[in-house]
């Protein structure tokens, strides 16, 4: 069983360190994941209709459950934990480089990292359907409509975020599949490498550590596997390296 140790070991030895981080990146500032034991989808199976986007657009009371959720939704008020600190030490100390994150909450930047590739976008901003126009979600929230228009040309409105059957950001995927390829390491940390094309970058790099909290489907491949808290192992690494 491989230990924090030997993910600080693996680390040292590798120049080019990227990250890809995912929702159990998240948990412990209080935002839950999706399918884990609390994930959202797994207490609540209906509620992956409102990340479909062509129900998104078609169904009006889908709409209003998806905004009555953003205007409640935890990642107004959260706090940076201990492991994006330590991600943050370690780009800090010239020890980590880009973090790819499947994360729309902007923590790893609330906590002082750069680099950060936004892959499912963020929820920060709202995006009108038709005409692309953006403007902060909280200027839209303030507006207080149950199913806000686009104040340019009256288009369906949604967070700036990624639902399946919507491409994402090409430029940004790019940037991602640039940034694994000429990775030494790439260390997944909170996702379950479940969802493609952010999963594939596990492929891409020489090495490929894993720390999440239930086995994934790249588990067997992984030059290390850590079923540990985030919380714990990252710090651990940032004081030996950072």
């Amino acid at each position: 069983m491989a230990t924090t140790e030997d993910l600080t070991t693996l680390w040292d030895r590798c120049e080019r360190v990227v990250v890809l981080s995912g929702a159990g990146m998240s948990t412990d500032s209080g935002i839950p994941d999706f399918r884990g034991p609390n994930g959202l989808w797994t207490k609540q199976p209906d509620a992956a209709a409102m990340f479909d986007i062509q129900t998104y657009v078609e169904d009006e009371e889908v709409r209003k459950r998806a905004w009555v959720g953003r205007r409640t939704h935890p990642a107004w008020s959260a706090e940076p934990n201990a492991g994006h600190r330590a991600l943050t030490t370690l780009q800090q100390a010239g020890r980590l480089g880009p973090i790819l994150t499947q994360n729309i909450d902007g923590l790893h930047q609330k906590a002082g990292s750069v680099e950060v590739l936004e892959l499912h976008g963020t929820i920060w901003e709202t995006e009108c359907l038709t005409c692309h126009d953006r403007v902060p979600t909280q200027q839209t929230l303030a507006r207080a409509e149950a199913d806000p228009r686009c104040l340019r040309c009256g288009g369906i409105l949604k967070t700036a975020t990624i639902s399946f059957g919507q491409r994402l950001d090409p430029d940004v995927l790019d940037a991602a599949i640039d940034a694994a390829r000429h990775a030494d390491l790439l260390v997944a940390i909170g996702t379950t490498l479940a969802v493609m094309p952010a999963a594939g970058l596990a492929d891409m790099a020489k090495h490929l550590a894993i720390v999440n909290a239930a086995p994934t489907q790249y588990d067997a491949q992984a030059d290390v596997v850590l079923h540990e808290p985030i919380g714990e192992v990252l710090p651990e690494v940032a004081r030996a390296l950072g």
